[in-house]
């Protein structure tokens, strides 16, 4: 396996995720067989593998992957062997299969109903959709506003029951503060 990049399959999951490159371009960088690379892209290959990020670890560049993209007959180049290993956490994409990308719009419209207080881009960040999906799916103008069933993200193993109550105590202390501020301008006008 020369010149394969570390954890081929987390690595071609990133790049199914995050790029617009070919499969055949992903299959011959990260040294897999092309329908690997179609069944990561499906959902059916890597189940449970996180998606790892070549250009954190220095393997690849944005640059390398653009010109690669603009190209498919060109093959993406591994950019260095001496691969940096950091033990920072760092927040990745989470890859999410396409069986599973429904379950997105559908858990936006649960914590819309079950927990109103938070803010549109709160749950855009927490489900990992668009803040303009998420005012669609509260005005009820998303495209597929009608085929939406609410479900709970956290069941949905979107993100974790602590980055739920984290956002809800957030918001929380948005209201207070909000309130407090109104409050202070009322008794300001009062006493003018």
């Amino acid at each position: 396996m020369s010149n394969a990049p570390l954890m081929p399959m987390a690595t071609a999951a990133w790049l199914v995720e995050n790029t617009t490159l070919t499969f055949k371009q992903i299959a011959e960088f990260c040294k897999l067989h092309e329908v690997e690379i179609q069944g990561i892209a499906d959902g059916e290959v890597a189940k449970g593998i996180i998606a790892y990020n070549p250009i954190i670890s220095g393997q690849l560049t944005r640059e390398e992957i653009e010109l690669s993209s603009k190209d498919e007959n060109r093959p993406l180049k591994i950019k260095n062997m001496d691969i940096e290993i950091s033990s920072e956490t760092k927040k990745i994409k989470k890859y999410v299969p396409l069986s599973k990308r429904q379950d997105k719009p559908d858990s936006a419209l649960w914590l819309i109903k079950h927990h109103s207080l938070l803010k549109d881009s709160q749950i855009a960040k927490l489900v990992g959709i668009t803040k303009n999906s998420v005012v669609a799916i509260r005005n009820k103008s998303y495209w597929n506003f009608n085929n939406l069933n609410p479900k709970d993200p956290v069941a949905m193993n979107l993100f974790t029951q602590k980055e739920l109550i984290q956002a809800i105590e957030k918001a929380e202390r948005r209201i207070k503060k909000e309130k407090k501020e109104k409050e202070k301008a009322k008794h300001s006008v009062q006493n003018n």
